[in-house]
């Protein structure tokens, strides 16, 4: 059941090589891995000989000091003990000489934290069990202590039994003594180890922390705010270190990357944190096909050995080409449409165009003379019609379903019908989006701007204010800058974006026109990066991958709460502390904050005073 650790630690190493003095010439110096590989020392500094998933029948006859949890006992005769690393039977002695022992492991609740001497003994015929990595052993215990009584658990720790979100949660401490926190969290902890290692020793990048209080920064998300000493004067927690990535290239750090926190307060998403982490990334003179290749090789590197090995180079298309395919910018490449549709579920696609879309979606059934059998077909010509079998390539007794309207609204629409229809056929037990299958897939050259939803005769940044144009479209922005295409890069990854960046714009008059002429946004925020940019700023380029959705993706989870030691639920709660809480008005005094409360809250107040878990 454990035997996933010595996996996840297999083919760790460390840099070696002596401390030489700090020149400018020793930073050329490549760090050198050292050859020797080497499993992890679980039990060094502390007072057990070893883990409970460690012992194996070559530990014959050793006496050892172990440290567990209580997983489940069987007649008073046979305890099972678990750790971070396994579980180990223990036996538990009967004869008289050693009853206060044999009173601690039969009275000791099951999850309380006991301390057991014993030696390693073989299990008798017969009685082995092949399941278990320890099962061909067992310990004939000496000595016990009890080191902590576990109190009625609100859940049972075992993966098998249901919980729901919210009770998971609400005892999160509990939650992550199951088997399947344990590997994701161990997983994601080796990954980030072995990226740092690509990054850092391998290719010469600086691991800097950027500050975490920042000021408001147009366009992009919602930022959470946070108030100072002096009246009216916010913090703003970073959405993202863009600006603080691009200040390093300037200040000729060459080659950053940082397990970076970032904030959005977005709200209500279901698959979202309010708090997340990214591995950012920041280059000075490279282009687009030097990020992606890294970020290639990076992913290669430190992909999991129990997962089928990463494939490089990646297959990429165009921002166009995946919305008029796939009718996504973030399309799902491991299956394609080619599988049967009961009529029952054309009718159920229909419906949810129309119930959710508030579109119409008309079914169109080929039939051996090549006649369409649809509501539609009246109203197309005969040259229309072959033109669109031509085209689609159709061929007898298939299915397409066909809609009108605005070009990027229709192709989302049918985008998302795709994979309704993915849903529906996986339902009936068809295979089409298999867990084991990586797809990667870069998409590439989408629009620099995009009409703002709310006033579509202004623009906004489709990426951010300070991705670079395409080369080819430079001209485009003084004339018709809604048709440039950007030099902004996706990666995604089975149908979910686990990656963004650009190559960025270094010319301080070029981002001064796009921010305050064609996004007119108050260029004074961003004084500080234009001004930097006019004192020999590198051409430069980064991407972030989202660490919490690419480990949720490897490990198969089913939300990236289930890959965070402490996530806060859907609504952005923290169900364990009751987290936002308030504060007492005495202690907002400093910050210059009264709360107001609307005319008929006081119930509400009374709520926040008293917090429920809205979830549970």
């Amino acid at each position: 059941m454990f035997c996933w650790l010595n996996r996840l630690y297999r083919g760790l190493s460390s840099p070696t090589g002596r401390t030489t003095q700090l020149i400018w010439g020793s930073l050329s110096r490549s760090l050198v891995l050292s050859s020797r590989r080497r499993i992890p020392e679980f039990s060094s500094f502390v007072a057990r000989t070893n883990t409970c998933g460690e012992l194996r029948s070559s530990h014959l006859g050793q006496e050892v000091t172990l440290f567990g949890w209580i997983q489940y006992r069987r007649q008073n005769t046979f305890l099972v003990l678990r750790d971070f690393h396994g579980l180990i039977q223990l036996v538990i002695p009967q004869d008289e000489s050693a009853a206060s022992v044999k009173k601690i492991l039969c009275e000791a609740p099951v999850e309380s934290v006991v301390r057991v001497s014993g030696t390693v003994i073989s299990r008798p015929p017969g009685q082995e069990n092949p399941k278990m990595p320890t099962g061909e052993i067992e310990i004939k215990v000496k000595t016990a202590e009890l080191l902590n009584s576990c109190k009625k658990l609100p859940f049972e720790i075992k993966d098998f039994v249901k919980k729901t979100e919210a009770l998971r949660l609400q005892y999160r401490y509990l939650d992550l003594r199951s088997f399947q926190m344990q590997y994701n969290l161990r997983l994601r902890s080796q990954m980030v180890m072995k990226m740092r290692e690509y990054l850092c020793n391998l290719h010469g990048f600086v691991d800097i922390e950027t500050p975490t209080l920042f000021k408001k920064t147009p366009g992009g998300a919602k930022e959470f705010v946070v108030p100072s000493r002096e009246p009216g004067k916010f913090y703003s927690l970073p959405q993202s270190p863009q600006q603080f990535k691009q200040l390093l290239m300037v200040g000729g750090l060459d080659r950053y990357f940082q397990v970076a926190r970032c904030y959005r307060d977005e709200g209500s998403r279901p698959d979202r944190q309010p708090e997340f982490t990214q591995i950012d990334i920041e280059m000075s003179f490279v282009d687009q096909t030097g990020i992606q290749s890294l970020i290639e090789g990076l992913l290669q590197y430190s992909w999991p050995r129990d997962k089928d090995p990463v494939v490089v180079p990646f297959p990429s298309m165009t921002f166009a080409e995946a919305l008029a395919t796939y009718g996504t910018d973030k399309p799902d490449t491991r299956f394609g449409m080619k599988k049967y549709l009961k009529r029952k579920d054309i009718e159920s696609i229909r419906k949810v165009a129309a119930d959710h879309f508030n579109q119409e979606v008309l079914p169109v059934f080929l039939k051996a003379s090549r006649h369409w059998n649809s509501p539609v077909a009246e109203f197309i010509l005969e040259k229309q019609s072959l033109e669109l079998i031509r085209l689609m390539e159709l061929q007898e007794e298939d299915v397409i379903l066909l809609t009108a309207g605005e070009h990027r609204k229709a192709c989302s629409l049918l985008g998302k019908l795709r994979l309704e229809c993915a849903d529906l056929l996986e339902a009936r037990g068809v295979v089409l989006r298999d867990p084991a299958l990586f797809s990667f897939l870069w998409v590439v050259d989408f629009p620099l701007f995009l009409p703002k939803e709310e006033n579509p005769g202004e623009l906004e940044s489709a990426h951010h204010p300070f991705t670079a144009p395409h080369p080819s479209d430079i001209q485009l922005l003084y004339t018709e800058p809604e048709k440039v295409r950007s030099q902004h890069y996706d990666l995604v990854l089975n149908g979910s974006e686990i990656g963004g960046g650009s190559i960025r714009i270094h010319d301080a008059e070029l981002q001064r026109y796009i921010l305050a002429t064609l996004l007119k946004e108050d260029v004074k925020l961003l004084s500080h990066l234009l001004q930097a940019l006019d004192y020999g700023a590198p051409p430069h380029g980064g991407i972030a991958l989202g660490l919490d959705r690419l480990i949720c993706l490897v490990t198969g989870a089913p939300s990236i709460r289930d890959v965070i030691a402490f996530p806060k639920s859907f609504r952005g709660y923290d169900l364990m502390s009751n987290a936002p809480d308030s504060i007492p008005p005495e202690e907002l005094k400093p910050y210059h904050i009264r709360v107001s409360w609307p005319a008929d809250s006081e119930a509400e107040k009374s709520s926040l005073d008293h917090p429920h878990h809205p979830e549970s």
